[in-house]
C-alpha cells in the first residue's frame, strides 16, 4: 500500500524530534555520557511514592472525573495562589492532563482555528510549532538573541504581529536557553498585548527552577492578563515525576470548559494513581523543591564555568536546567558538532537547531545530572576540542 498517500499530510510532513534522535543513537552505544535529555536525576520523593503505593493497596484504581480529582484541582489552585499570587476557582478554572504536553496540545487546539497565526519565540521546546500545524495554524517564529539574554522583547513581538495573530506562546523559564522573563520584561510584553484579542499560552513547567534569588513571575498575574492567558504547568520537573505523566492548565472558565471537553473525548482522565501522588506533592513537597533547586544551582554554576574555560562562550541561564553554549568558534555546524562529539567521545548533547533554525551555532546541554557526570562530560569535550583544532 502507498501509505504516504493515505496518511495525514500534515502529520507526515512534521520531522521527528531532534532531541530524541541523539538520545536514540546514544542508547545504542556503550560508555556514553548523555547530557541530552531534560529529565531530573532525582527519584520522586518517598513521601509522594508512599501515597501512590497506599492508593494502589487500597484499590483506588478507577477513573477520576474528566477534569481531575476535586482534591487535586483544589490543591493546584491553592499552590498557584500561595506561590505566584494568582487566584483560580478549582471548580471551573483548572483541568488535569497527561503531562504538561497534553495541556499545551489542548490549549492550542482549543484556541486556534485554521489559518490563525501562533507566535513562537525561538529557540524553544520542540512541540509548539508541530502542534500548531496539526491544528491548521501557522507557527510564526520570533527569534530571541543572546544579546537580549534570550528574552522576548516588546519590539520583536510588535514586529511579528499581523491581523491573523491569535496566540502567543510564552515559554519561560526557557528550554533550551534557561532564559527567564522578570516582571519588568513581562510588563513590556503585556503592554503590547493589552487592547488586542491576542491570547497567551504561558508554559511554566520550569517555574520553580529559577536562580539568583528571584522567584518566577507569571504573566497571568499582571493587570489585564489573567483573562487572556492559559497557564500550563506540571509535576515532571519540580517534583522529579516525569514518568507519572501529570500536568494541568489554568485559565478562564470558557477556555477550560472547551479544553476539558476535548480532553474528555481524547483522553478521558489523567492517571489516577499519579493524581493521588500529586496531591501529596503539592501539600508537602515545598522542601523537596528547595533541595533539588539548590543542587541544580550548584551544577549550573559548575557547567557554565566549565564551558567558558573550554573557550565555548556560555550565556548564564537563570532558570530551568539547561545551558546553551555557543560552538561557533569551532567552525562546525550544530549538527556536525553533536554528531562528531557523540561518535568520537561518546558525549551526547543536542543541536541548537532542534529548537528552531536560529539555534544554529549553539548546543543544548542539560545539567539535570550528577556533578561526576558533568565533570566527565566536560573532560571529554575538552579532549574533543583539542583534537579538532
Amino acid at each position: 500500500m502507498d501509505y504516504d498517500s493515505l496518511l495525514n499530510a500534515t502529520a507526515l510532513a512534521i520531522p521527528p524530534s531532534g532531541i530524541r534522535r541523539f538520545f536514540d543513537i546514544a542508547a545504542e552505544m556503550e560508555d556514553v555520557i548523555s547530557l541530552s535529555v531534560g529529565e531530573p536525576d532525582f527519584c520522586t520523593p518517598w513521601h509522594v511514592r508512599d501515597v501512590a503505593i497506599d492508593s494502589l493497596q487500597k484499590g483506588r484504581t478507577g477513573y477520576s472525573p474528566n477534569r481531575g480529582f476535586t482534591a487535586l484541582c483544589r490543591e493546584i489552585c491553592s499552590y498557584y495562589s500561595r506561590r505566584f499570587g494568582l487566584d483560580y476557582d478549582f471548580k471551573t478554572n483548572v483541568v488535569v492532563t497527561v503531562g504538561g504536553s497534553e495541556a499545551i496540545d489542548l490549549a492550542i487546539r482549543t484556541l486556534v482555528n485554521p489559518g490563525d497565526e501562533v507566535l513562537v519565540p525561538q529557540p524553544s521546546f520542540v512541540c509548539y510549532e508541530p502542534i500548531a500545524r496539526l491544528a491548521g495554524a501557522r507557527a510564526v517564529p520570533i527569534v530571541t538573541r543572546v544579546e537580549d539574554e534570550f528574552r522576548l522583547t516588546a519590539e520583536a513581538l510588535k514586529a511579528s504581529i499581523s491581523d491573523r495573530t491569535k496566540l502567543l506562546i510564552l515559554p519561560f523559564p526557557n528550554n533550551p536557553t534557561g532564559a527567564v522573563m522578570r516582571r519588568e520584561h513581562l510588563e513590556s510584553i503585556a503592554e503590547v498585548l493589552r487592547g488586542t484579542d491576542i491570547l497567551v499560552l504561558a508554559d511554566e513547567i520550569y517555574s520553580e527552577l529559577t536562580y539568583n534569588g528571584q522567584p518566577h513571575v507569571s504573566i497571568a498575574s499582571l493587570e489585564g492578563m489573567k483573562e487572556r492567558t492559559v497557564v500550563v504547568n506540571g509535576f515532571s520537573k519540580s517534583y522529579a515525576m516525569t514518568g507519572w505523566r501529570l500536568g494541568y492548565a489554568l485559565g478562564p472558565e470558557p477556555v477550560i470548559a472547551v479544553m476539558t471537553k476535548v480532553h474528555q473525548y481524547a483522553i478521558m482522565c489523567a492517571p489516577t494513581t499519579s493524581q493521588h501522588a500529586a496531591i501529596e506533592a503539592l501539600r508537602n513537597g515545598d522542601d523537596d523543591i528547595i533541595k533539588m533547586r539548590d543542587e541544580y544551582d550548584m551544577r549550573r554554576r559548575l557547567i557554565v564555568r566549565g564551558f567558558n574555560e573550554l573557550g565555548l562562550d556560555c550565556f548564564e541561564p537563570e532558570g530551568a536546567f539547561y545551558v546553551f553554549p555557543s560552538i561557533k568558534s569551532t567552525g562546525m555546524t550544530s549538527e556536525d558538532f553533536c554528531e562528531r562529539l557523540l561518535r568520537k567521545k561518546h558525549v551526547a548533547v543536542v543541536p541548537g537547531t532542534a529548537f528552531g533554525e536560529c539555534g544554529e551555532g549553539f548546543v543544548r546541554v542539560s545539567y539535570a545530572y550528577s556533578t561526576a557526570h558533568i565533570n566527565e562530560a566536560l573532560r571529554r569535550i575538552g579532549q574533543f576540542l583539542r583534537e579538532e583544532k
